[in-house]
């Protein structure tokens, strides 16, 4: 909570400021305002809940890798070992409580809460918009805080800003933490201030809606296994009638000019600017494009951006569900991923006598295509927003709530719902046909991760990633190298939490280390 406790000094420090300042020379200081004057106006207001927005978008680095390299559905990447040690030690689970991910996401979800806080605190809810943002900041504290509770465990429970005798905050009780995301929620649905769209076609809002939150709230359900509850909530959103599944081409789902499309829930927004590119940079889409120096053509000879470091590559192992599921020729697959074959068809291929970390697999929907890239150059990922939940994902989750609580019917419809977009026949839902629906429908999209430790399947599913990595070479073969000794790669028990980052154990005693770390 390193960032966190600075801003709690920062801000600490100017209210001690003016007031000993009064006392010492006792004199008015005109020039002096109270936190309740400073967010006394509507415009203030939502530039505190602004910074929250801003928060979230510059969090999308540590935050996509994290919840996606420790998956089955990649390889760290790259060109050769050790373009990224960072996310190879994630992949393969040789981490420590030093890597640079975790603090850095640790530290965001914190500020989030920080953020939140001084709104929650400091704004009187006696107009329309301040209310609005009241309830917008409840929303982004229950969001942190259910991925710091699903990835930490037990993380310090702020609900206010700390004074100097609070920084050093003991571990979160976990059912005490769930009630308080679960409160957050329900204050912000109940209070009638979030915005919703004004059709399943209304792609102008941008904001937190109501329909984000209840889809939240159900999820925190599930994670706690509350399945009447979540299937509930899950059931709001659907009936609300205010978003679909995208139907026109898969692949088109999340890409840059099909911004906030009937599908999406809530989005990280990013603005074309072209004159502060650097501020609305999406890296995360720059660093998982393609390895296009590999390549032998440019990329833009077959309608690419021509850019990309080519990491987090599909494993073969997912390739495989697909091809068991759908066939070869799948819509779904087909749309999702490309063999190095169908690369070749295109007419690109790897440089002879180079190499690659992979096995053949290039991701297609997450592309990004030559039409997005401006004349800027790096600036060509700025436009990319981050979708952090999808209407497929709460379908998905509302089978699982569902066939959990006993609705057979809802879980099947809500199943096949998503399967038939995918162009695959209806089946009835299991819990084996939902978790494979979530991990092809959903792969690389920030859930498998969590997905696997709540359903209690990492330990096996992940036991041996980090034995091996593949290199593929231009004329497609590929070889397995070992660099890790037995025993210190792969998901063991410890992993089951993620350990509290180091220089946060550092500053603040009182917070008790995950097991085993």
């Amino acid at each position: 909570m390193k960032r966190i406790i600075f801003k709690y000094i920062a801000v600490a420090s100017v209210m001690l400021g003016m007031l000993s300042c009064e006392k010492e020379l006792e004199i008015t200081q005109n020039g002096s305002v109270s936190l309740e004057e400073y967010y006394g106006s509507d415009e203030s207001a939502e530039g505190a809940v602004t910074a929250i927005y801003s928060e979230l978008r510059d969090m999308q680095y540590d935050y996509k890798f994290l919840k996606n390299i420790c998956s089955d559905d990649v390889w760290a990447g790259g060109a050769n070992r050790g373009d990224n040690s960072d996310l190879e030690r994630m992949n393969e689970f040789t981490f420590t409580a030093e890597h640079a991910f975790l603090s850095g996401c640790f530290e965001s979800y914190y500020s989030i809460i920080y953020d939140a806080n001084i709104v929650l605190t400091y704004i009187e809810a006696d107009s329309d918009i301040k209310k609005q943002m009241i309830a917008e900041a409840k929303v982004f504290r229950a969001f942190a805080y259910i991925d710091l509770i699903s990835m930490w465990g037990t993380p310090p429970l702020v609900d206010h800003p700390l004074e100097p005798s609070e920084y050093s905050m003991e571990n979160g009780d976990v059912d005490e933490l769930w009630a308080f995301v679960e409160q957050d929620l329900t204050d912000a649905i109940e209070s009638g201030y979030l915005v919703e769209k004004s059709g399943v076609d209304d792609n102008s809002v941008y904001r937190v809606t109501k329909q984000f939150a209840q889809a939240l709230l159900g999820k925190a359900h599930l994670y706690q296994e509350d399945y009447s509850a979540a299937a509930s909530v899950f059931e709001e959103v659907i009936s609300s009638g205010l978003y679909d599944l995208y139907d026109g081409d898969y692949d088109d789902i999340t890409a840059f000019s099909n911004k906030n499309n009937c599908e999406s829930l809530f989005e990280s927004n990013r603005v074309v600017d072209e004159n502060n590119v650097w501020n609305n940079f999406n890296m995360y889409q720059l660093m998982i494009h393609w390895r296009s120096d590999r390549f032998d053509e440019d990329l833009s000879e077959i309608g690419l951006a021509s850019l990309g470091w080519g990491f987090c590559a599909p494993q073969e192992g997912l390739y495989d569900a697909f091809v068991e599921e759908e066939g070869e020729d799948g819509y779904r697959l087909n749309l999702t991923m490309k063999t190095y074959e169908q690369v070749q068809e295109m007419g690109v291929g790897l440089k002879s006598g180079l190499t690659i970390i992979g096995e053949g697999y290039f991701w297609w929907k997450s592309k990004i295509t030559s039409d997005e890239v401006p004349a800027a150059g790096y600036g060509f990922a700025w436009d990319a927003n981050s979708q952090i939940m999808r209407y497929a994902d709460v379908l998905l989750m509302a089978a699982e709530a569902n066939l959990q609580a006993g609705s057979q019917d809802k879980a099947d419809t809500y199943l096949n719902l998503v399967r038939s977009r995918a162009q695959l026949s209806s089946k009835t839902a299991t819990m084996d046909a939902i978790k494979l629906e979530r991990r092809l429908e959903l792969c690389f999209e920030d859930v498998r991760y969590q997905d696997l430790i709540r359903w209690g399947d990492a330990a096996t599913i992940l036991a041996d990633q980090g034995e091996s990595y593949p290199v593929m070479a231009a004329n497609g073969t590929i070889t397995y190298k070992s660099v890790n000794s037995s025993g210190k790669y792969g998901f063991q028990e410890k992993n089951a939490l993620f350990p509290f980052p180091a220089q946060e154990t550092e500053l603040n005693t009182n917070i008790e280390q995950n097991t085993g770390w």
